[in-house]
């Protein structure tokens, strides 16, 4: 709770904001913020920020009020702040308040996320934090086309969406974020073409496989498909039942079944079932080479099967010697190891 003196304050630059002051109000805020930060007086300093911020983003002021937010992450780095319900509450505010399309949102998230790394128990960042962002910037991917009408000229305004950073972050999240990360893959996938299904599946099942959150690339496969399936009735699909698993199949759509049967591989653990996936569906999945790291990686981060390394001898010594990287190999991926289910095979 922000002490009288801190009230007092934002409440008299809420009334500049009121009256328009926006710049007066923003940098008054900031000089007073200082003088709190400089005297060690961090709770103060945090109170103001936060209440200053939140004043300004309500008035539509995205940078100002973007800055002052900013500024508040930096405070609570500085003070030693670790993760609590207060400190989690502010930020989360704060984010919820920013305009759709503020620029500086993303720099307010990138630093609320590196300073969750820095001081909470997870190195890439707080999982609650990443689960908001990413939902946050996922809404913007349904954003309707907007048509407008100027001089009996009609204009079409779509909002542009910001679907890589809500990937970025979902992959990240907590045990929610797989539900509308495929749902955010499946509003993108229906802007495109019927037949782009599975590259649209993959950047939310390839992702979670990478962090070795097999759980999470499960729940989005399903939550993925199932909603092809009931958008698409006219769409063929097969059921596929053994002992210990259950898939759909889509006659039409192999490489969204390329999907589904390497998540039963790594379910299994089995390296043959992988091998003898890859060769069948190779034809396919030569078709995107982008999955080509990705399943390399998995390959190797569930199956065991080594990554070949090739370099340039020279590329590699100049790399060395002139700091880009040429000559430190590259960190091998961790062997992540999948509990097998019972033994069956599949009807």
């Amino acid at each position: 709770m922000a002490s009288s003196k801190i009230q007092k304050t934002i409440a008299r630059q809420q009334e500049k904001i009121s009256e328009g002051q926006f710049y007066e109000a923003h940098q008054q805020l900031r000089v007073i913020a200082s003088r709190y930060v400089k005297s060690g007086n961090w709770d103060a300093a945090i109170d103001l920020l936060y209440g200053g911020a939140l004043a300004l983003l309500k008035a539509g002021q995205g940078g100002s009020g973007g800055d002052l937010a900013i500024f508040l992450v930096d405070v609570l780095g500085k003070a030693g702040k670790e993760i609590g319900v207060g400190e989690m509450s502010k930020l989360l505010t704060i984010l919820r308040a920013f305009p759709a399309r503020e620029p500086t949102k993303k720099r307010f998230v990138t630093e609320m996320i590196n300073w969750s790394s820095r001081v909470g128990d997870y190195p890439l960042g707080d999982p609650e934090l990443h689960h908001v962002a990413g939902t946050i910037f996922a809404e913007g991917m349904v954003t309707p086309t907007i048509f407008f009408a100027r001089r009996h000229v009609v204009f079409m305004l779509r909002i542009e969406c910001e679907p890589y950073d809500a990937e970025r972050h979902l992959v990240l999240g907590t045990k929610d974020s797989p539900e509308q990360l495929a749902k955010c893959e499946y509003e993108w996938y229906t802007q495109d073409e019927p037949a782009t299904a599975a590259l649209y599946a993959a950047r939310a099942i390839l992702p979670y496989l990478l962090v070795g959150n097999l759980r999470s690339a499960n729940k989005a496969h399903l939550i993925f498909t199932s909603r092809l399936s009931s958008s698409n009735k006219s769409l063929s699909v097969q059921e596929v039942s053994s002992k210990s698993s259950d898939m759909r199949v889509y006659p039409i759509l192999p490489l969204l079944n390329f999907l589904g049967l390497l998540l039963l591989a790594v379910q299994r653990g089995s390296s043959d079932l992988y091998k003898q996936l890859a060769k069948h569906y190779a034809p396919h999945v030569k078709e995107v080479s982008v999955w080509d790291d990705a399943l390399a990686q998995i390959g190797e981060m569930y199956f065991g099967i080594r990554i070949p390394r090739q370099g340039n001898p020279l590329f590699d010594m100049m790399g060395s010697m002139m700091g880009f990287g040429g000559g430190s190999p590259k960190p091998k991926p961790k062997k992540v190891d999948v509990p097998p289910p019972p033994a069956a095979d599949l009807d």
